[in-house]
């Protein structure tokens, strides 16, 4: 196991995920904070902590029934024609949805971001607080819906990098803990950096393209998908790393070169 964690794809990918969950939990938390600010000021530290602990523990639940599903590999219904072929099992339809999913959750974010950027802010402060189990049923509602694509990604960030399940699912959980922990921990530093530098949540939706594109093809390459007679390969993850690296070194130029303009 921990030969495993120390492996350069293992730390990559943690390092990689770590990032990627705590951009997507910039939403999460801008979202708890408003539920939380309907409440006396006393409570309102309170139930934030609580927010973000209670999806730390929601993408957790999540993860074990998802891995459970991924681990799933046998064909259940085969698709064969004259020009297709596909062994359909529950692995690869978690993957193939998933992927398509995060493509079409990412580019809606970036269209509200772009055309609505106070679209769902709006809708959580027009929806009326009284006490604080309201806000924290609130909360978990907001958390399980955030849930979704953090847990997609963390799937398609680990899956394949070890021939057994629970050593990927560890590192998940792993990312997913430590990016609740710096979230209750530097919320608003993170918060504050990303409202100044908004292109780091949209870099980090525009990863989201890429890891919910190498999800479909991930999965037509575990089901056998064969397109006229043509095998589907899965992309490496090297592919990936080195993108979310390369456009991270850009915006640190930019960065650099803004700071030194001002």
């Amino acid at each position: 196991m921990l030969d495993f964690l120390l492996t350069s794809d293992a730390i990559m990918a943690l390092l990689t995920l770590t990032f990627l969950e705590i951009i997507l939990g910039i939403d999460n938390i801008v979202f708890i904070s408003i539920a939380a600010n309907k409440l006396p000021e006393s409570q309102r530290s309170k139930a934030t902590n609580i927010g973000l602990l209670l999806a730390m523990v929601q993408r957790i639940i999540l993860l074990f029934f998802v891995s459970f599903l991924i681990s799933l590999k046998d064909p259940f219904y085969t698709i064969e024609t004259e020009w297709l072929y596909v062994g359909v099992s529950w692995q690869a339809l978690i993957l193939f949805s998933g992927g398509l999913f995060l493509i079409y959750k990412s580019t809606s974010e970036i269209r509200e971001k772009v055309e609505e950027p106070t679209h769902d802010e709006d809708s959580v402060k027009q929806k009326k607080i009284k006490s604080f189990s309201q806000a924290i049923t609130q909360i978990l509602i907001i958390d399980f819906i955030f849930s979704i694509d953090s847990i997609l990604t963390a799937v398609g960030m680990t899956n394949g990098l070890h021939e057994n399940h629970n050593y990927n699912l560890l590192l998940m959980i792993i990312a997913v803990v430590i990016s609740i922990a710096i979230m209750i921990g530097f919320a608003n530093p993170i918060r504050k950096f990303i409202d100044t530098h908004p292109s780091i949540q949209m870099l980090g939706l525009a990863f989201l393209i890429l890891i919910g594109f190498m999800l479909v093809t991930e999965a037509a390459h575990l089901s056998e998908t064969e397109l006229f007679g043509k095998s589907v390969g899965a992309i490496p993850k090297g592919y990936l790393y080195f993108a979310i690296a390369f456009s991270l070194f850009v915006e640190f130029l930019n960065y650099r070169i803004t700071r030194k303009q001002k």
